[in-house]
């Protein structure tokens, strides 16, 4: 949900209007009115539009739809020293972010309806961005009481997850597919075989020179064959929060080829970093699942580029100073990233590895389509939730200049060419690069 700030009408001309999910690549403008886009093409010029209405020239910059994350970690309620629902808005919204879909692991979890009416109604009254809940699958993420799923979904949950956890109760795991899917909500695993897992990084090399205990690729492959074998016995939709590895991307290509209803997401992380980054045992590429291989890195960039991988997230898991500011077992897992998700994506096109195309599908449309939004796309009468972006506008990651209330990017220091310059949400700029008109 997002606050009313929307003017009655806005327009913005001569920019690069690109959405691929819709064939859409042309010069032109978007008019807006009343929170929606009334018109959109490249009729939409200074000259073309109503009297009174004093556009803003886009000077060529790429007008996209505005990115929705499916895998955002705050704070509130319960641990606000990490991250408000506001500051992480905030956050999002300068990372062209107009949607962020929130993970239930809070204190309280939210695993009943009144917590997730409490989110929503925060949101709305805090946040700049739309703010969608996904709710426990089962009740305090423990894994064996299944929580009301139908009463989640009325009070506004989007999909159900347990989080950073996976149901490892394979009969509870299986009747929570049943119900979702009979509730029309999409079910959301984090595939990791906790008791294998055990580890801080990738199990290999890198991990025994630096004395580290290792999660081994096997213990995410285990977790996803598993629940795919309950997939094909409950043929309920399902989606696997974040891969990180080959292997387990050529079992999700295994079962789209059997047109089992599953998708999968990676983080931008996982494309742009791998385990060597951990370096000298540097705590904010501590992330789970770990940084894998190069081989994995470049295995994962192509299946988003072949469409096998749906949807690219940030993972954006705020920690404060005092769980990263200690021995590398010791801190804990994330890193935040809705600011540098999308400047982080633009240098894998940049670098040829990755077509724009398939990157603002994989940002945009394709999560929309999961979710059941009806953001995402840049067509009239649909909200105008909206980024604008320079693809040569370089800048360096400084980490006390992010606007989430914690600092551990992966980026940290990391030069980047391509940012956004203003993002929209329901016609209202909630966010505007500072020396832009």
């Amino acid at each position: 949900m997002v606050r009313a700030l929307s003017p009655n009408r806005r327009a913005i001309v001569n920019a690069r209007l690109y959405d691929p999910a819709n064939g859409l690549d042309a010069t032109g403008g978007v008019l807006i009115e009343d929170g929606v886009i009334k018109w959109i093409g490249e009729a939409v010029t200074a000259q073309s539009l109503p009297a009174g209405t004093g556009p803003t020239d886009a000077a060529g910059a790429l007008l996209i739809p505005g990115i929705i994350d499916m895998r955002v970690f705050t704070g509130e309620p319960g641990t606000e020293h990490r991250e408000t629902l506001q500051s992480a808005s905030w956050a999002a919204a300068a990372g062209g972010v107009t949607s962020i879909v929130i993970q239930p692991n809070t204190a309280p979890v939210m695993d009943d309806a009144s917590i997730i009416d409490f989110v929503r109604r925060r949101a709305l009254n805090t946040a700049d961005v739309r703010v969608h809940p996904m709710a426990a699958i089962t009740k305090g993420l423990a894994g064996e009481q299944m929580t009301e799923l139908g009463l989640l979904k009325e009070a506004g949950a989007v999909a159900v997850t347990d989080a950073t956890r996976s149901v490892r109760n394979s009969r509870v795991l299986s009747r929570a597919m049943k119900y979702a899917c009979n509730f029309g909500l999409l079910l959301v695993q984090h595939v990791e075989d906790g008791d294998l897992a055990g580890g801080v990084m990738h199990s290999g090399e890198v991990a025994t020179r630096l004395g580290l205990p290792g999660i081994p690729a096997a213990a995410e492959l285990i977790a996803l064959e598993r629940d795919l074998r309950l997939v094909e016995m409950t043929g309920a939709p399902y989606h696997a929060a974040q891969i990180s590895c080959a292997g387990s991307l050529e079992v999700i290509r295994r079962a789209k080829d059997k047109s089992l209803p599953v998708s999968c997401g990676v983080s931008i992380n996982h494309l742009t970093l791998n385990e060597h980054d951990v370096g000298a045992y540097r705590t904010f590429f501590k992330l789970s699942p770990p940084l894998r291989r190069e081989e994995d890195r470049v295995a994962l960039v192509e299946g988003v580029a072949d469409g096998s991988i749906d949807v690219i997230v940030s993972s954006h898991d705020p920690q404060d100073a005092d769980t990263k500011r200690v021995p590398f077992t010791d801190a804990a897992f994330g890193a935040v990233g809705l600011e540098t998700m999308l400047s982080a994506g633009l240098s894998l096109v940049h670098s040829g590895q990755l077509s724009l195309e398939r990157l603002v599908t994989a940002f945009t449309a394709r999560p929309a389509g999961l979710l059941g939004l009806e953001y995402g796309s840049l067509q009239q009468g649909k909200p105008a939730d909206i980024a604008l972006v320079s693809l040569s506008e370089p800048w360096v990651v400084e980490a006390d200049l992010l606007h989430s209330a914690s600092r551990n990017t992966t980026f940290e220091g990391r030069a980047f060419e391509g940012r956004v310059v203003e993002t929209v949400v329901g016609g209202a700029s909630v966010y505007k690069l500072s020396g832009t008109d």
